[in-house]
């Protein structure tokens, strides 16, 4: 799915306005006949002109997207790609960002990275513990309503991050042009996971 300027179909939509937005991502899928739609590891994309949490009017304006964007209804159930431990979790609330977030720890030929998945239910943080284990396959998590995820269509942001930097519970997304360089060395491409 295309939601970099170059879609001229976005000029058109009122990107605050959730329920149209919502309803333009169901549109297309609908009219592509899927269930998912996916895109935007690295895309500079038209929608983060919608929420302050991208530094709007600021200048550093950030609008490159850091990880994969999966598109689904909500409820959709999320399973973990690898054997993983519980990193660090938390509801980054607020109109545009991550809203329930889980970010998991693997260690994978000697290596270790993560992975973290926004825009979730907030019962999928209920009970959950650092350091908890998660087997691959197992399903962990579902996709939000835009009521707890951030106030966003539902879809899972997907982002493999080499270095948390310290970051918990919660790892940028999107980044500014000034800074792509940083965030592509330690922001691989998640889709080997799809």
């Amino acid at each position: 799915m295309d939601f970099s300027a170059a879609n001229p179909t976005l000029a058109t939509l009122d990107l605050k306005d959730t329920e149209a937005f919502n309803r333009f991502v169901f549109d297309q899928l609908e009219s592509a006949n899927v269930k998912f739609g996916f895109g935007g590891y690295f895309e500079k994309r038209a929608i983060y002109q919608r929420s302050q949490v991208f530094g709007l009017g600021a200048e550093k304006f950030r609008n490159i997207h850091l990880g994969i964007d999966i598109w689904a209804e909500a409820g959709t159930p999320v399973f973990a790609p690898l054997d993983g431990k519980v990193h660090s979790f938390q509801d980054n609330a607020g109109f545009g960002n991550y809203g329930p977030t889980i970010i998991l720890e693997h260690e994978y030929g000697g290596e270790v990275f993560f992975t973290l998945y926004g825009h979730l239910s907030l019962t999928d943080l209920e009970g959950l513990k650092s350091g908890q284990f998660i087997a691959a396959g197992q399903k962990f998590c579902h996709l939000g309503s835009f009521s707890e995820n951030g106030d966003w269509p539902p879809h899972l942001h997907l982002q493999l991050i080499l270095d948390m930097g310290g970051n918990w519970g919660d790892f940028s997304g999107v980044c500014a042009a000034e800074d792509e360089a940083k965030f592509r060395s330690i922001c691989a491409d998640p889709s080997v996971f799809l």
